[in-house]
């Protein structure tokens, strides 16, 4: 994790623009470097980068999570199968609650509910897979926030920076106008950074979208494979989880025995 975090951070760096708008040099100009080039944008560049970590952290993220190894392992769905063909579905709750992939969840969810009939099972298998794919769209969404939120504040950085250097040139008159160029140049750059966040943030967040929908499909569709033509019959009233019962009867059913014997 620390690994993933760190490579995320690195990258995130890498995408920020100024590298690109540094490295474009002309004869007789001085080069710009990184830290240069990201100073001229302004208190908003930190925003900025904060936004391209997280960006990139997201990606990476989400792509491993919804891996058809990590929602479905293979391992998982062998355990399962094998149980379901042996009738012995105790085990096989045992065995998905040992797991922690989503397909275990699903399947554990629905082995929980087995002993009250077909519709009770389908209707928590499908409520599992509901709330996994719930939790996965709201980390994708998180990179449809960046891509709205990240141009605002370059845009943001950008309209205090051209504040500053109008303000300057009403203290000192039009002076110089390449200085006024330069200035101008300088707080477009917070408007260059937040589009060029903005731009990956959005490709992520519909590419992921698109990908999480494939791999929930299949996660439902291996899940409910076991449980097609299930006994439900022989399983009726069947606890399989055998999960600790806090339920208790009401306390107003069973009377006191003072009251029995008055």
């Amino acid at each position: 994790m620390k690994n993933t975090i760190r490579k995320a951070a690195i990258t995130g760096l890498l995408l920020l623009p100024m590298t690109a708008i540094g490295a474009s040099t002309k004869a007789g100009v001085t080069e710009k470097t990184f830290i240069d080039v990201y100073n001229e944008g302004g208190w908003c560049m930190h925003f900025i980068m904060l936004f391209s970590i997280a960006t990139v952290w997201l990606i990476i993220d989400i792509w491993i999570r919804t891996n058809s190894k990590k929602m479905t392992p293979e391992a998982d769905v062998l355990s399962a199968q094998q149980h379901f063909l042996a009738g012995d579905y105790m085990g096989a709750y045992a065995s998905m609650k040992s797991a922690v992939s989503p397909f275990a969840q699903v399947v554990r969810a629905a082995l929980g509910s087995v002993g009250y009939g077909k519709d009770i099972t389908e209707e928590a298998l499908l409520s599992e897979v509901d709330k996994i794919n719930s939790t996965m769209q709201t980390r994708i969404n998180y990179l449809s926030v960046i891509g709205v939120c990240t141009p605002m504040v370059g845009l943001l950085g950008t309209v205090a920076g051209m504040r500053g250097a109008f303000g300057e040139l009403g203290a000192s008159g039009i002076g110089d106008p390449a200085a006024l160029s330069g200035h101008i140049g300088e707080v477009l750059i917070a408007t260059a950074s937040g589009l060029f966040v903005a731009i990956p943030a959005f490709m992520g967040f519909y590419f992921l979208r698109n990908k999480l929908q494939a791999a929930v499909h299949q996660l439902q569709d291996k899940a409910e494979m076991l449980f097609r033509h299930a006994p439900y019959d022989y399983l009726k009233d069947t606890d399989v989880g055998q999960e600790a019962t806090y339920a208790a009867m009401p306390n107003w059913l069973a009377e006191p025995e003072s009251d029995v014997q008055a």
